[in-house]
């Protein structure tokens, strides 16, 4: 429940949002004249010429996907050279930023409570006596030797396994062992699918886990508001650290701490030229992907719901936010309890165009579940899972473990930023509305006798 000085505020919020909205229209119709509704049509039609080149430029090659490069750069630029001369470029800029605020501070005063975006911290029962650490001196370009992790981890009473040779590791053995000998804190300085492997066994020890940031992405670690620009702070963990307690996701009984994908991305990831050149593997392989002719065609039933041949599906532990297009961002909670399911389905320019629309695009679905199930034709279909790419055999069954993994993170570190609001202007007029009392309670009487 808010605060009645932080329902205030929204409201106030809500009421500039809409004065700023109408300000951005009347510039239009009092500067523009006539030529208003030119500007907003010229508008909108870049919008959608912008997103439908894009849409042209993934799913083509060769000539046309440099036409479809002119289109999305050339289209605004046409329409700014159009709007300077007739003279009213500076209308065209004034409104638009009157918009960007009016859509600030819609934003601003639909944010969520903390209570409902923040996740609960527990003090950890006691301090690790013999915490153990995994660490990858090749992650992240060498961040393990940049930082100096393993003298500093050593000082604070870990003991520190560096992950090396040409061959390959068990890391999940290695930590198996580790707990055997007695360790009662796991953590890795490493990539998110080196991370999910130990946070399993973790998880199945009852020992605490602790995240290093010393992978290249480190989404993970982004969603557990840890500090991605220097590993080392993440070892305060160890001497003045909180527990969060986090779901883990399950693919085929494999355990994933961000999402499985499955479709187009995962298609790309299994390409060998995709780690050597990930960009020009991705738009390589992307036309025949979006438009059918590679790719084997799925079908998921998350729940209840059905999604046939979608060409792109994400699972993810706990639901990402929803304010950008693509309808994913950050999870601001890990602890919900469900699986999140995404999938893309754009087969043409004007479905690619209908992606302004975010989560109520005609080809985005967002599904929430606890068990989700993805099938195919063939007997084997290429999975991401952390990023990582494998052959998992049909049908893949993906659930999820709430609260199975303690993670301990600092004290003090960035932590994570508020979700943003789906834009409802509905919900603004109705919040920018006079506030409303609640009804006095009846007064009570003396029954008669």
């Amino acid at each position: 429940m808010a605060q009645p000085e932080v329902a205030g505020s929204r409201r106030w919020l809500a009421r500039l949002s809409l004065l700023l909205a109408v300000a951005a229209v009347a510039l239009l119709v009092v500067f523009g004249d006539l030529h208003s509704i030119a500007m907003l049509a010229a508008g909108l039609a870049v919008a959608v010429v912008s997103l439908a080149g894009a849409y042209w430029f993934l799913a083509t090659r060769g000539v046309r996907r440099w036409l479809a490069l002119v289109l999305v750069v050339g289209a605004p630029a046409a329409a700014i050279a159009a709007f300077a001369v007739a003279g009213l470029l500076w209308v065209a800029l004034v409104s638009a930023a009157a918009w960007i605020l009016a859509w600030l501070t819609a934003r601003a005063a639909l944010r969520p409570d903390p209570a409902d975006w923040r996740m609960p911290e527990h003090e950890p029962p006691a301090r690790a006596a013999r915490p153990f650490l995994i660490m990858n001196p090749r992650s992240g370009g060498g961040k393990v030797d940049r930082f100096d992790l393993k003298r500093r981890a050593e000082q604070l009473g870990a003991e520190v396994y560096l992950i090396g040779g040409p061959g390959t590791v068990d890391v999940a053995e290695v930590a198996r062992q580790a707990v055997a000998r007695g360790a009662d804190l796991l953590g890795v300085a490493g990539g998110d699918g080196t991370q999910a492997l130990v946070a399993d066994v973790a998880a199945a020890a009852g020992v605490p886990f602790v995240v290093i940031t010393a992978g290249t992405r480190n989404h993970f670690a982004l969603d557990l508001g840890l500090d991605r620009d220097d590993p080392a702070a993440c070892l305060a963990a160890l001497d003045d650290g909180v527990d969060l307690l986090v779901d883990l996701g399950t693919v085929a009984g494999r355990t994933f701490v961000n999402n499985a994908s499955f479709g187009a991305y995962a298609e790309v990831v299994q390409s060998p030229a995709y780690r050597g050149d990930k960009v020009g593997a991705t738009l390589d392989q992307l036309p025949d992907l979006l438009t059918g002719k590679r790719g084997t065609a799925l079908r998921v039933r998350a729940g209840a719901v059905r999604l046939s041949d979608p060409q792109a599906v994400l699972v993810s532990s706990n639901r990402y936010g929803t304010g950008d297009v693509a309808g994913l961002s950050r999870r601001a909670r890990l602890d919900r309890g469900t699986l999140a399911v995404v999938g893309v389905s754009v087969s043409s320019a004007r479905q690619a165009a209908g992606l302004i629309r975010g989560s109520n695009a005609a080809g985005l679905s967002v599904h929430t579940a606890a068990q989700v199930v993805v099938d195919a034709d063939a007997p084997q279909i290429p999975v991401g899972v952390d990023g990582e790419a494998m052959m998992l055999s049909t049908p893949v069954r993906c659930s999820i473990r709430p609260r199975a993994l303690r993670v301990r993170v600092p004290r003090s570190r960035p932590g994570v930023p508020p979700p943003r609001a789906r834009l409802n202007w509905a919900e603004i007029r109705k919040l920018a509305g006079p506030a409303r009392r609640r009804p006095a309670a009846p007064a009570a009487t003396e029954p008669v006798r």
